[in-house]
């Protein structure tokens, strides 16, 4: 019975409310002992992508898996959807597990001393990555308004994309629908977002149909892309387990691939300036994804490459300039050095740290373990101002930590963050 209620959890064959169904069964077992509960840790994660971006994991399941791997709290951040959200809060009522909300999207920085340059988005030059937290839950739909629109133009640029990978791939006999082979592993019906994740993964599909032989499936990728894989990739692929192994395939392919396929978004992004807007509008908090130089990527899937690190002054006085209330980051992608220096321009400059790690594949864990360091403990508190805010927006849009009457209130940051994570919960 367990195991069929772990896995009505993770489908998304099913409604939400099916799977929650199932969560508040599997809750029943935690509270009659059961199911043991975890040893509780101090860590917390703002950044669980979900299927209705690109994930194994569905809201319900998502909360269920961080809490299993003791998270405090949980974050939902869905690319250009909040399809997910709902289901995530009620997720988290069942588990008793304070939850944050979110989404992420792309932007231009039409208008800024940012055009031109690589920011932090692997693909396209004048292009940002961009975060929004601390969703007030009445604001959900207000949101979804935006983002329907984002999405539209999306998957035509989708569509376009799956048309030159045919190209690359049709003397092997690999052609790749978007409306039958890629489109179906989303959950856009429900108002998901199709990703070039969901891209890759159905090419990933096509590609372990055509070679069984993983070596084989190898040899093809290593032409595919152009470049040989290192060995020790090769060999992770080989001996994948079998519910890893498409997953480690897409890695590769985001990593090397994308290159070759991508066509530069324009209709579907969102001004940075519209953005910051939109936040304030909402009651949201607008923030920065900061990635910074890769040497070697910790899941695989990015190239060393440079992003903002020789020109992060002037990023800052962007930031500032269009309005930006926080800086995220992920303290386990970067260096002792990187991160010392971003909080330090966070501190000089009065933005808000918040931090998270992108979870969207099976091998990754929940935990960053790097949260253990003393030097990071403020983003746990952080992250408990961020649950403060969400609780007390979600009452009135004017409660936000960053609303012009908040700010009135409480000038000082630091005092907002003392205030709002007390009415999160957190406990020194």
């Amino acid at each position: 019975m367990t195991t069929e209620l772990f896995n009505q959890i993770s489908r998304t064959d099913i409604s939400a409310e099916e799977r929650l169904d199932a969560l508040r069964e599997i809750k029943k077992l935690i509270d009659s002992g059961e199911i043991e509960a975890p040893e509780k840790t101090i860590f917390v994660n703002n950044h669980i992508h979900t299927s209705y971006s690109f994930s194994p994991y569905t809201p319900t399941s998502a909360v269920f898996y961080a809490w299993k791997a003791g998270l405090q709290t949980a974050g939902i951040m869905d690319h250009d959807s909040v399809g997910g959200l709902r289901e995530f809060i009620k997720a988290g009522e069942i588990m008793g597990m304070p939850i944050t909300c979110g989404f992420e999207c792309r932007a231009n920085v039409d208008g800024t001393p940012l055009v031109g340059k690589k920011i932090n988005n692997p693909d396209q030059k004048s292009c940002a990555y961009l975060a929004m937290h601390g969703i007030p839950h009445q604001n959900i739909d207000k949101a979804e308004a935006v983002l329907a629109k984002l999405r539209e133009k999306r998957n035509i640029r989708n569509r376009k994309m799956c048309e030159k990978i045919t190209e690359l791939t049709k003397d092997a006999g690999i052609v790749l629908d978007f409306d039958r082979d890629v489109y179906p592993l989303s959950m856009a019906h429900e108002g998901g977002s199709v990703t070039e994740r969901h891209i890759c993964y159905g090419l990933t599909k096509k590609i372990t149909t055509a070679y069984p032989d993983r070596a084989e499936a190898c040899d093809f990728i290593d032409k595919l892309c152009g470049v040989k894989m290192p060995d020790k990739t090769r060999e992770k692929l080989i001996t994948a387990p079998d519910n890893f192994y498409e997953y480690d395939i897409l890695g590769v392919l985001k990593g090397h691939l994308v290159g070759k396929f991508y066509v530069d978004a324009t209709d579907e992004l969102i001004n940075i300036r519209e953005f910051t807007a939109l936040a304030k509008e909402l009651g949201a908090i607008s923030a920065y994804a900061y990635l910074g130089d890769v040497g070697e990527s910790p899941t695989g899937d990015k190239k060393a490459q440079k992003f903002e690190d020789d020109y992060l002054d002037e990023l800052f006085e962007t930031l500032k300039d269009c309005g930006f209330s926080a800086v995220t980051y992920m303290p386990s992608r970067n260096t002792k050095e990187q991160l010392a220096r971003i909080m330090k321009l966070c501190h000089e400059n009065g933005l808000y740290e918040i931090s998270g790690e992108d979870i969207n594949s099976p091998r990754q864990s929940f935990i960053c373990q790097a949260l253990a360091d003393p030097a990071y403990a403020h983003l746990r508190v952080a992250t408990y101002s961020l649950i403060g805010h969400e609780i007390a927006a979600s009452e009135d849009a004017a409660r936000s930590m960053f609303s012009d009457e908040t700010k009135a209130a409480h000038p000082t940051l630091d005092e907002r963050i003392e205030i709002y994570s007390a009415l999160g919960g957190y406990k020194a």
